[in-house]
């Protein structure tokens, strides 16, 4: 077959274009949730009518089935239905947003395993819990780590054994599916560290197929290579507690009946347990994983006979490092299973479960149940299960920012108490931080409730473009808080140009060889996604190309961009997400959008377009070449692409105007969007995540940028932009 050369190709491409003019909406799609979509009139997606500003402060009007309108009034409408259905959320008293952040199954099996470890079994969540792990269930007996995913063994794992452990018998059908099914993926012998970790809490592994982690690595100067502060926040919060728990290997004892012997491909007696994972050796001699694996046989030598008192202050510091980090209301590190670690630590050094520290801890687990509904046997039941922490800071600062590009005016009331939560969740405390950035001083944001000793850069840069667009009576303490906050994220750069999420240089990678590793996640090195971010926040702020930290910014995307043009996600699935943040902070900056690098990412983002005209990318795209950029459409994942594309100049185009009419297709009567798939990253390849709002601000987000770029020539945050600039209200003295 010949295919059409590149002049007969950017004809074509101009021809399509141009027919972006008179494009018209599509009949709907014959599917499923049809009769939940709006009824929206066919729709001429450019317009030269100019636009007022919508008043927002009144009451949002809702265009009945087969009323007609001029396409601007079409995106009107589905902006104001977005909008209303954001308002009516809003939490009454203290003015922040917050939705479901989903995970995997291996969360609520772990929470079962924790209750029966603490003896402090409760029947009703127990019920539940069990309902929501058959209703998560594949057909093929496994569970996934994603919706749409295949099985995963560790995963699988843990919910058998968690169902077993609730009382189910393995005779059960949906048990004997599961059964063959993780057999056939080779046993628990092939499941993760963490997953063996936890069964040899209950005898189900032994403590020699996990790998070694002396607690006398606290001991180990704070400046030294291989440092406790050397791995990531997350990292160091999960392991801390799990060194304590190492040194005691406690043990919660079983019926016989409960125990999983039957996931085993060989009779556990028979296992070399050298042989397999996390221990089985590269090829190749001398390697850094080798080196560690021979390292972890000498640390079990060690185990049988520590020195007594290093052991003894080794845990006193470890105990220590631990209670201080507990001190906050959100739980240790606010990220589960951090917490459910410092639990069964705790037991371990003498506390009683009804002692109030072990109380307050479990409290602070109990608040991260959902409880809803699933389908069981075509039965709707009650259910439980658990979210990995809550996302209040992250949510309300993404939704801020697609309200105000919306039309909201910035002192809008709703905007005023959103952004006065905000400031009052500001850091004031030095936290881990300080080790990897002497110079900063605190001034971040967190991504919970609280968490006051590990903010982010990410949601930090979020929240500052967020608070620059609104206004609130208290001026002067919102200038200084962005301010403040603008000061600890610029201190955070990384010396490679880059930003990372809670440390900076967080980069020896050397770390991800150790077997404990065996996620490849307990490094926090800068990435192209943050680094955008924090662009999109300095232009937000009013500063260019000039700022000094810019240019190492510039130089670091073009390094890291990929051979295709894109950009790799580390904290949304996966290079959609990464070329959108890109290119809006390129955008933001001032970065000459005619570049050839940037042209490159355009022509990746549209050669990704699926033939519905919206974009997707699935959770393998992480671990296979061939889903990069590929994936069923989604709401959010369309809406990145549409921003990114927008931020490149491409707001005429076709993939543009097909994009918008994704989303107005897919929007439901009441102003939402739906979206099972999991967009959003813990750790590539192992924990992903479902942010049930990001099917929900993206779009609005996406709609009121093309809306603003397309009647008036340019975005809201353009506009705040350029009046900041002006005025140098948010510049630094530094």
């Amino acid at each position: 077959m010949r295919f059409p050369d590149t002049i007969t190709m950017s004809i074509l491409r101009t021809l399509f274009d141009r027919l972006s003019d008179s494009l018209f909406i599509s009949v709907p799609e014959k599917m499923g949730l049809a009769r939940d979509l709006a009824s929206a009139p066919p729709l001429r997606l450019v317009s030269d009518k100019s636009m007022p500003t919508p008043a927002t402060d009144t009451a949002f009007g809702r265009r009945t089935a087969g009323q007609t309108g001029s396409p601007v009034d079409t995106l009107d409408e589905s902006i104001k239905r977005s909008q209303s259905w954001f308002l009516s959320r809003q939490h009454q008293s203290e003015g922040y947003w917050v939705a479901e952040l989903e995970a995997d199954t291996t969360l609520t099996a772990e929470y079962l395993m924790l209750r029966r470890f603490l003896d402090r079994v409760d029947p009703e969540r127990e019920r539940k819990a069990v309902l929501y792990l058959r209703s998560a269930q594949l057909p093929d007996g496994g569970w996934p780590i994603y919706r749409g995913g295949p099985s995963e063994i560790s995963a699988s794992v843990k919910a058998y054994f968690a169902l077993k452990i609730s009382g189910v018998s393995a005779d059960e059908p949906y048990m004997l599916r599961a059964r063959d099914r993780i057999l056939a993926m080779g046993g628990v012998v092939q499941a993760n560290v963490f997953t063996k970790i936890t069964l040899a809490l209950f005898e189900q592994y032994d403590w020699q197929g996990v790998p070694s982690m002396p607690p006398e690595i606290m001991l180990l100067p704070k400046r030294f290579y291989f440092s406790i502060y050397a791995i990531s926040y997350w990292s160091r919060a999960v392991l801390i507690p799990l060194l304590i728990v190492f040194a005691n290997q406690p043990v919660c004892r079983l019926p016989k009946e409960q125990g999983i012997d039957e996931l085993f491909v060989t009779p556990r007696t028979t296992i070399r347990y050298r042989q397999f994972p996390p221990f089985n050796k590269d090829q190749g001699w001398f390697t850094p994983h080798n080196v560690f694996v021979v390292l972890d046989a000498v640390l079990k030598l060690y185990d049988r006979m520590p020195l007594a008192w290093v052991r003894e202050k080794s845990l006193h510091r470890a105990a220590s490092w631990m209670l201080e980090h507990m001190a906050g209301s959100g739980g240790l590190g606010a990220i589960y299973p951090a917490m459910a670690n410092s639990v069964v630590a705790l037991r371990c050094l003498g506390y009683q479960v009804d002692d109030p520290l072990v109380q307050k801890a479990l409290r602070e687990i109990e608040e991260l149940e959902i409880h809803d509904t699933v389908t069981v046997e075509d039965q709707l039941v009650e259910a439980m299960h658990l979210q990995p922490c809550h996302s209040p800071i992250w949510d309300t600062a993404l939704l801020m920012n697609a309200l105000i590009e919306g039309g909201m005016a910035p002192d809008h009331l709703p905007l005023q108490r959103a952004a006065r939560y905000l400031v009052s969740r500001q850091t004031k405390t030095v936290g881990d931080w300080k080790f990897s950035s002497h110079q900063a001083e605190p001034g971040g944001w967190y991504f919970q409730h609280e968490n006051e000793l590990y903010p982010d850069v990410d949601d930090s840069a979020v929240v500052l473009m967020a608070l620059s667009k609104v206004r609130i009576p208290e001026a002067a303490a919102l200038q200084e808080s962005i301010k403040r906050g603008a000061s600890w994220v610029l201190a955070m750069q990384g010396s490679d140009g880059g930003w990372g999420a809670y440390d900076k240089d967080n980069n020896r990678i050397v770390f991800n060889y150790i077997p404990f590793a065996d996620h490849h996640a307990l490094l926090d090195p800068s990435t192209s996604d943050l680094t955008g971010r924090c662009l999109e926040m300095l232009g937000a702020l009013g500063y260019d190309q000039s700022h000094p930290a810019v240019a190492p910014a510039l130089a670091f995307l073009k390094r890291e961009q990929e051979h295709d043009g894109s950009w790799y996600g580390r904290w949304g699935v996966n290079y959609i997400y990464g070329t959108w943040s890109v290119l809006a902070g390129l955008r933001a900056i001032g970065e000459d959008l005619s570049q050839p690098y940037i042209r490159r990412a355009v022509a990746w983002l549209e050669s990704r377009q699926n033939p519905d005209g919206g974009w997707g990318e699935s959770c393998l795209s992480y671990a296979e070449d061939e889903s990069i950029g590929r994936g069923d459409s989604t709401p959010s994942q369309t809406a990145w692409a549409l921003m990114g594309l927008m931020s490149a100049g491409m707001t005429d185009s076709f993939s543009v105007a097909r994009g918008i009419q994704y989303l107005l297709r897919h929007q439901s009567k009441d102003g939402s969007w739906e979206e099972a798939c999991h967009t959003g990253t813990g750790f590539p390849r192992v924990f992903y995540l479902r942010y049930h709002w990001y099917c929900q601000y993206f779009p609005l987000w996406a709609l009121a940028m093309y809306r603003n770029l397309r009647t008036r020539g340019k975005m809201r945050a353009d506009e705040v932009r350029q009046h900041v600039l002006s005025h140098g209200s948010y510049r630094s003295p530094m």
